[in-house]
């Protein structure tokens, strides 16, 4: 598949509308693809999930090849990226950390997280909320965020007094 985007890039005798791309341009692509991915599995279609996921991954192939285009990073480096991410987050796999079962395991993960946010100098607890996801999906992660510092209540009277 490397091969294959390196070709549909070439400038010379490659696809015009591939070389036309950018990162910005195949976004709307990328979150269709996901979108598709997301539907087969609803539908419980495996046939339709492993074609979908493939598009997908042409996705992360097709960013990855724009990243070595400028310099920046290659698949390699994608892939070595989530990988040392994925070990790191899981201390009690690859190291010697003990968790009690998954519960325990998701206030460790998100300690690591908020380890990683620290070290990238976030300002505060609703940083690092992407600010492309669907309205109420970000709500949602905000409201999550919000929720970890004390900033909930069972009902809006707790609200207008915290505003108050």
């Amino acid at each position: 598949m490397l091969e294959l985007m390196r070709r549909l890039r070439d400038p010379d005798g490659g696809c015009p509308w591939d070389q036309e791309q950018d990162y910005a341009s195949i976004v709307p692509h990328t979150l269709e693809e996901a979108y598709e991915v997301a539907d087969a599995i609803a539908r419980g279609d495996m046939s339709e999930l492993r074609d979908e996921l493939g598009d997908l991954l042409f996705q992360v192939v097709f960013y990855a090849r724009l990243g070595e285009e400028d310099g920046h990073f290659d698949f390699g480096d994608v892939v070595e990226a989530v990988v040392d991410k994925l070990v790191r987050r899981h201390p009690h796999v690859f190291g010697n950390a003990q968790v009690e079962d998954a519960a325990a395991q998701t206030v460790a993960w998100e300690v690591l997280k908020a380890e990683e946010r620290a070290s990238k100098a976030a300002q505060g607890v609703l940083d690092g909320v992407s600010l492309a996801l669907p309205a109420l999906t970000r709500a949602g992660k905000l409201q999550k965020r919000a929720a970890r510092v004390g900033f909930d209540w069972p009902d809006v009277n707790g609200v207008r007094a915290k505003l108050d």
